[in-house]
């Protein structure tokens, strides 16, 4: 009777090394790192990487990947409309919307300096997209920012005084180096409006920036506030220094090509000494001449 053959040894399994990383990665809070090790490890045996080549890619991987879990972090937590930003912005349709001193301000150096930004003009022409644009930008550049209505801010923090929250609620806004406040003026200020507005302007006045639009014209401003010292004193801390744009034109929701005017913004002087709001159009013509505090 013929001997049955002997059976082949079965190939010892060799445990992928790769697998033993993981846990240690998890641990050491890394796990990012294996989204991309497989492709780096076959990139690198492929081109023939250094050791060394090879983990600086797979740590500037990582970097890369917490730097956009920062970023995304922050824009969800500031309340930015992330489909608003320079890149959809339409330049062509509005021509008084100066795109050199957008990017300019996009470059975020007023948020470094800690000066202002007015955005005024009637309903839809792009404030609030431009606003929402620079906090994008801001954010882009590792600054936090918050976004809100002046509505919303104002009223949220009355709401403070019936529960204790008050001073609480104040402090949010005043954290985050950008606060975006859109629409001021659209709706009128709630009560004691007038002096948590002034508040959140005072305590942000040179030590952190807003960028806020309105669809009022700045000489009526004083107006919504209700209480010529309160307006006297807050406008004057939230101009000085600021860079104003004045945009004019059709709406974008309505259509149509723009008006072909084209106001220049500027920057407000570095001394209020006439005080409030002060906006120049191109031809040097003083719109808003207001008292000082």
């Amino acid at each position: 009777m013929p001997a049955t053959p002997a059976m082949p040894a079965p190939t010892p399994t060799v445990p992928n090394p790769l697998h033993q990383l993981v846990p240690s990665l998890k641990r050491l809070r890394l796990s990012g790192v294996l989204d991309t090790l497989e492709v780096r490890t076959q990139q690198a045996i492929a081109e023939q990487w250094s050791y060394g080549e090879f983990l600086t890619r797979l740590v500037q991987d990582e970097v890369e990947r917490r730097a956009h879990k920062i970023l995304d972090l922050r824009i969800r937590r500031s309340g930015v409309n992330t489909t608003k930003t320079l890149e959809t912005f339409d330049f062509a349709f509005n021509t008084s919307v100066s795109r050199q001193q957008v990017f300019d301000l996009a470059t975020c150096e007023f948020v470094r300096r800690r000066r202002n930004v007015l955005l005024v003009g009637p309903t839809g022409v792009g404030k609030t997209h431009l606003a929402h644009a620079l906090a994008h930008e801001a954010a882009r550049q590792g600054f936090d920012i918050l976004c809100t209505t002046a509505h919303r801010m104002l009223t949220h923090i009355h709401a403070g005084r019936a529960d204790g929250t008050h001073e609480r609620r104040l402090a949010h806004y005043l954290r985050p180096p950008l606060l975006i406040v859109d629409d001021f003026g659209l709706k009128p200020l709630p009560p004691q409006g007038a002096a948590d507005f002034y508040d959140v302007i005072n305590e942000r006045y040179e030590r952190s920036s807003i960028v806020l639009t309105s669809n009022r014209a700045p000489d009526e401003w004083h107006e919504l506030f209700g209480d010529p010292l309160l307006a006297s004193a807050g406008l004057d801390r939230l101009a000085h220094g600021a860079t104003v744009l004045t945009i004019t034109g059709r709406s974008y929701r309505l259509g149509g090509s723009a008006v072909a005017t084209d106001p220049a913004s500027t920057t407000a002087p570095p001394s209020a000494a006439e005080g409030g709001v002060s906006v120049k159009r191109k031809n040097g013509k003083e719109v808003v001449p207001t008292p000082a505090a």
